[in-house]
Formats: structure tokens, sequence, C-alpha cells
């Protein structure tokens, strides 16, 4: 077990702190920000260059240093040991929260081991100001990165979420967001979605509406800019649930289709017989071998 006192005068070690930083307007920085990246002994960052615009901005100097996915193995270690000595390090990202879908959660494992403080300083964040923008439910949400980009992979972890009730939050690049939302109206259904992009920036912009109109959307508006997609969860009644009854699924979009055309749909999208007769039989709460006994 690990207890920690984050503000005890006396720990023995440096601490580690996780900084915000502005995810596009400079205005979002935090006065507690600005002081303890002055305050540092080190700054870590995701890229420096990146990084060195916004301390230049906030005339903040310090010695800055490069952490990330490539070098985190090598560079974590030494910034371990500079904590074990007493050294703070403020860690940041090109933008929002460090640890969020970045390696900086592998340092912050590292310096909890050594029971090295770990202190959060918040800031802006891309996806929790998607989903309050979005409009869709907040009671309930699960963050879920970026998707792998192997279709397979991809496919898989789409419909391992099929029939999460929470609100679905993804990051997603302009190259791929229109396959994203494609792949996720396959998999789901034609639900209440919300894309948001160049958030805090000047070029904003959310659109809203079902996941079928945000890909017409795309499709009239070439992607520009990086995105947050924000996504209904599962309908409360469990009408996507594998094990409901033909009943339940009588809103799906495959409603309308006999097996064999299910079965087909699937194939037309690339999955081999086997694939896709599985997706079918979980779609309509079947087994495999009910759908096999179908197309016979």
């Amino acid at each position: 077990m690990n207890i920690q006192k984050s503000f005890q005068s006396e720990h023995g070690t440096g601490t580690l702190y996780l900084i915000g930083t502005p995810i596009g307007n400079l205005e979002d920085m935090t006065f507690r920000a600005v002081r303890l990246l002055k305050e540092a002994d080190l700054i870590a960052a995701e890229d420096t260059r990146q990084t060195r615009k916004l301390l230049t901005h906030f005339e903040i100097g310090g010695r800055l240093v490069s952490y990330h996915e490539h070098n985190k193995e090598a560079s974590g270690r030494e910034l371990l040991r500079l904590l074990e000595e007493g050294q703070t390090v403020a860690l940041v990202s090109d933008a929002g929260m460090p640890a969020i879908s970045d390696p900086g959660a592998d340092l912050a494992r590292g310096a909890i081991e050594r029971s090295i403080p770990v202190v959060p300083v918040p800031g802006a964040n891309a996806a929790l100001s998607a989903l309050v923008m979005s409009g869709l439910a907040t009671e309930r949400f699960l963050f879920c990165g970026f998707l792998p980009r192997e279709k397979k992979k991809r496919s898989d972890e789409l419909a391992a979420l099929r029939t999460t009730a929470a609100t679905l939050l993804f990051y997603e690049s302009p190259h791929r967001v229109a396959k994203t939302v494609a792949a996720m109206l396959e998999a789901w259904g034609d639900r209440e979605a919300a894309l948001m992009r160049e958030l805090t920036k000047r070029h904003e912009e959310a659109a809203r509406g079902t996941l079928a109109e945000l890909l017409r959307h795309l499709e009239e508006h070439p992607p520009l800019g990086e995105y947050v997609l924000a996504v209904a969860g599962a309908p409360a009644h469990g009408g996507s649930a594998p094990g409901s009854s033909g009943a339940d699924e009588a809103g799906a979009w495959w409603s309308g289709l006999s097996a064999a055309e299910h079965v087909r749909h699937y194939e037309a999208a690339g999955e081999d017989r086997k694939g896709a007769m599985k997706k079918a039989a979980a779609d309509r709460g079947v087994s495999k071998r009910d759908i096999y006994q179908e197309l016979l």
C-alpha cells in the first residue's frame, strides 16, 4: 500500500508535478501551473520545441529536457534518479494533461513505486471539454483514447464497447476520423453523437446529430484539425446487447435483414465466412450454430 501526503514539508525526495497546459487557447494556463514551472528544477516535455514556445510566452526559464514515447525508458530512468536525489520535476505534454494517452503515465507509475510524490496540477483537457460541449449524458462516461489502426483490432474494440451504457469519448486525427465514424455506424447502428474539433481555438466547431449525419457532414466538409468524438452509450433497454431477444432488437440496423443477408453484410465489409457468422450471431443474441442452421 502507498500513502501519499502531497504537501508535508519533508518526504525525502523531490516531487513529480503533472502539469496541465492549454489545448489551444493560452489564456487557459493557470497561475499555479506558471508558478510551478518557474520553480521546478527540471521541465520534462513531450516536444521541447512546442513547449519552449509556451515557456517563452509566460517568461518561464528553467532546464527543459525531452521525455516522450521513443525515449521514455532511458529518459524516465534518469528523471526518476533525479527525483530520488531530491530534485523537482514538472512534466508537461504538448497540450492538456500529461499521462492521458501519454507516456507520462509510465513516469508517474515509476515514481509511485519509489514512494516519490506525484502531484496533479489540473488544466485543460480535450476529452472533458468535448463531453460537456456535446450535449450527451455526462452522468457516466468512458474515455477510450485512439482506436487501433488495424481494421480487425478496431472492429474487436468496437464490438467490446457495443453494450457499454456510458457516453464514449474518442480522440481521432483528421486522416482517420471518417473511417472511424463509418466503423462505429456499422458496429453500433445509428446512435446520437457529437464531433468536436479545434477545441478552444479560433476554428472551434461542434457537429451534433447521429453517426450517419456526422459521416455525411465529413464527406461534405473535408476533415481539418484534431477531433474528439463523443457517442451515446448503448440504449438502456439493452436492445443491442448479446443474448437479448429478437423483439428487443426491433429497432436495430439489421432488423429487416434475413440471417443470410446479415452474414453477407459482414462478408462485404471484409470478414471471412466464420467471422461474419459470429458477428451476425452476436447482433441477434443467438448462437453461431443457430445462424448456421438458418443458412442451411
